[in-house]
């Protein structure tokens, strides 16, 4: 069976040609999917001939939302969605007064072992499909009744990991037959995969590149940070500026402020230093505390700010959005994994 809705336009007319038709009918069938038909006898333009061939031929993903929990303070929106394997992800709609953005997965779990995620914990299951990426972005819209007009690629797992299928679900969510959100309109996400973002600036895409720091030393990041011990911060600094480089874009730099691990003045002043020359933007962020983990929240949050743009350095902090829900990527998945295991706690590491 096929994945209809991870085909591009030109595969689908490849393939509905294939199958006798005209490729006309290609477009219909693409724009019917982005707009969340869940079956194919949905797409009333088609005929039933054409219709009876497409159901046996191929599928159409469509996640089961397993749970919702709506923040009643600022309605940031945490969803556990179900897949079709049964395997769960998470997506979170977020609204600002500049438009509703969802943040979604590109991975069933993560390898990246990052210290002060949840989602990690267990490991990698899978790469999901463009489809699948998709649907977060789709079915969430359609579940909240809400547009969405900005996407950030920071849910569970390392979207770089997955470079493939991140790059076709970009195009896919692109595409003005389908949802049409700007390349302008799009985050994404790294812990510093160096290799991943030198293949990524070749394309020259107009998207905002975040790099997941949370440390501007090798030792406190490769602490916190297994990935670094093969990367290092410097290598890490010099594709970052390549990046710049090659496709004029402006990065912006995660960075979860942790209690007494990352918040002295010498690591902000040695950010600055790895930053001078090449614009960047710090973008500070409250730790979510994670109950498996020992990390906690930086009380030095505005004075890290005030050191870094007392040296030139635009540093602003993230918005703490969802306080009321598992606000850490991956708590809720880890919850009903442990309902589910029919454990009343959290999974251990």
């Amino acid at each position: 069976m096929t994945d209809i809705k991870s085909m591009n336009l030109a595969e689908m007319t490849a393939f509905i040609k294939a199958l006798g038709e005209p490729a006309f009918r290609a477009k219909q069938i693409f724009q019917w999917l982005h707009r969340g038909a869940e079956s194919f006898d949905e797409m009333t333009n088609l005929s039933k001939p054409l219709r009876e061939k497409l159901s046996a031929a191929c599928f159409i993903t469509v996640p089961a939302v397993e749970r919702r929990q709506v923040d009643s303070q600022d309605g940031t929106i945490k969803y556990l969605w179900r897949l079709g394997d049964g395997n769960c992800i998470e997506t979170v709609l977020m609204r600002y007064h500049h438009g509703n953005t969802v943040c979604i997965s590109s991975q069933v779990g993560c390898r990246m072992g990052c210290a002060f995620c949840a989602s990690t914990l267990g490991g990698k299951v899978r790469d999901l499909t463009p489809s699948e990426m998709l649907d977060q972005v789709l079915f969430t819209q359609l579940d909240a009744q809400t547009s969405i007009s900005n996407i950030v690629l920071m849910g569970i797992g390392e979207p770089l990991d997955n470079f493939d299928t991140v790059m076709r679900f970009l195009e896919l969510v692109n595409h003005p037959d389908g949802m049409n959100i700007g390349m302008r309109h799009i985050s994404l996400s790294t812990c510093g995969l160096t290799e991943k973002i030198d293949k990524l600036a070749e394309l020259r895409l107009q998207l905002t590149l975040s790099v997941s720091l949370h440390a501007p030393d090798d030792e406190t990041r490769s602490r916190i940070m297994p990935v670094n011990r093969s990367v290092g911060v410097e290598k890490l600094f010099r594709a970052c500026r390549r990046y710049f480089e090659t496709t004029g874009r402006r990065i912006s730099y995660e960075y979860a402020m942790i209690d007494g691990v990352n918040d002295a003045d010498w690591q902000a002043d040695l950010l600055v230093k790895h930053l001078r020359g090449t614009p960047g933007h710090v973008n500070l962020i409250p730790l979510n505390e994670v109950a498996e983990s020992p990390l906690k929240p930086s009380r030095r949050v505005a004075a890290f700010q005030k050191r870094l743009e007392s040296q030139g350095v635009t540093a602003t902090v993230r918005r703490k959005l969802g306080g009321e829900i598992d606000a850490s990527c991956g708590q809720l998945r880890r919850k009903v994994q442990a309902e589910e295991a029919g454990n009343t706690e959290t999974p251990p590491i």
